[in-house]
């Protein structure tokens, strides 16, 4: 009997089905992960110093800091591109994507829902009692993290006069372009230091440059359609725009989802007031969006799914369910293609011992840009013994027990809405 050799082609896509496989149990937690990581990026990574950390063991919380601090220096969404750099690390690019999809999901399908929710019902105040614990909450996870990393990365007194000197800045200068700055200082202070060098060296990392042609490319495209769209007059010709629109905003945007809103309030209500007097999206619209993104798990980026929606609700429910898309595709878009070809140049430049030097102040910056967010969370809720206790309680449970995070949401989700019922 011969070997059929036709099953060769098979074999390589069986095996990668096979590898993918093991990955299962990765993805299931990074799932179970997106439907309760509450609190912003910063409440992010406390949740996965427990997940990905302490209970996986994916990776290190040394290495997630450095991821974490890393990403901080890219625009775009960073809670969302370190998840992609732990999901990089067991599985390259092509897992990075399916984590990408997966941690998207949950809160770009609850935000596209509400979308359709405000446009047909109009409503105006939606409040549930359900998240009643979940700021506080949020305030004791980002506590955690802080504790955790302070532990792993606070050596000396020149990486805590470099927390300390973050924190004060953080609070004083209320920005987006704060973080950059406060990265580069600390990474040129602790370079004045002649004492640490790199212990190992690594085989350079192979940079791939179709991901920055990919990202140019689509960034001058995205720009000529749109404009030749207004100019001809095409039909729907504001979804071209759409997607420009959102492609621009994660090329350029740092400091997160908040500060995406001065810029859809210009791009979406000002200008358009401007032009037509019709605005694209009512401002009270805009900032219920907002404020229903504040309690809802995963990534603050994916209030782009809303007002995408929003944005094309006039042309029916067909098109507002593609708004909803475009914009949250085009949103994460800019910033995975540079994730994906920036990491690698620095993997390879973080062996030189400038960038290795610099590691330890940027690491320290972002302990202290941790901190800073905790305490701007914590203003920002009632000043209650309950809110205290709650912090209290969420901190002791993460640093002291082994109880996965997911049943700590769900804990706190459950007693808000027992005791308001």
């Amino acid at each position: 009997m011969q070997f059929p050799f036709f099953y060769l082609f098979f074999l390589p896509q069986c095996a990668y089905d096979l590898m993918f496989l093991r990955h299962i149990p990765f993805l299931k937690a990074v799932f179970t992960y997106a439907l309760t990581a509450f609190g912003g990026p910063q409440g992010h990574i406390g949740m996965m110093v427990r997940t990905f950390s302490q209970k996986r063991h994916d990776i290190t919380e040394e290495e997630l800091l450095e991821y974490n601090s890393f990403c901080q220096m890219l625009p775009g969404p960073s809670s969302t591109q370190t998840v992609m750099l732990i999901a990089m690390k067991r599985g390259g690019i092509p897992l990075a994507i399916v984590t990408l999809l997966l941690w998207l999901l949950p809160a770009a399908v609850i935000m596209g829902a509400f979308s359709f929710l405000i446009y047909y019902y109009d409503v105006k105040d939606i409040r549930t009692n359900l998240f009643t614990y979940i700021q506080p909450m949020s305030v004791g996870f980002i506590l955690f993290a802080a504790i955790r990393m302070m532990r792993a990365s606070l050596k000396h007194i020149a990486t805590w006069a470099i927390m300390t000197g973050s924190i004060i800045v953080s609070l004083l200068i209320r920005t987006p372009w704060v973080f950059p700055m406060l990265l580069f200082i600390a990474g040129t202070i602790s370079n004045f230091s002649n004492k640490r060098i790199p212990d190992t060296f690594e085989k350079p990392k192979p940079v791939q440059w179709v991901n920055l042609w990919l990202f140019a490319l689509i960034f001058v495209m995205a720009g000529i359609l749109s404009q030749v769209a207004v100019y001809l007059a095409w039909p729907h010709k504001r979804i071209f725009n759409l997607f420009e629109n959102f492609y621009r905003f994660g090329a350029f945007v740092f400091g997160g989802g908040q500060a995406l809103m001065p810029l859809m309030l210009f791009q979406f209500v000002t200008r358009p007031m401007q032009i037509s007097g019709v605005p694209h999206i009512k401002g009270d619209q805009l900032l219920t969006g907002y404020g229903i993104v504040q309690a809802v798990p995963g990534p603050v980026f994916s209030i782009c799914s809303y007002v995408g929606g929003m944005v094309m609700s006039q042309y029916g429910p067909t098109w507002q369910l593609t708004g909803c898309i475009v914009a949250t595709l085009a949103v994460f878009l800019p910033s995975t293609l540079l994730l994906f070809f920036l990491f690698p140049v620095y993997q390879n430049l973080r062996q030189y011992v400038v960038i290795y030097r610099a590691l330890e102040g940027i690491n320290a910056a972002i302990i202290g840009i941790i901190c800073a967010s905790g305490f701007v969370l914590f203003q920002a809720i009632p000043f209650e013994w309950t809110n205290i206790v709650v912090i209290a309680i969420t901190f002791s449970i993460l640093y002291f027990t082994k109880i996965p995070a997911p049943f700590i949401v769900l804990g706190w989700l459950l007693l808000g809405w027992a005791m308001n019922m």
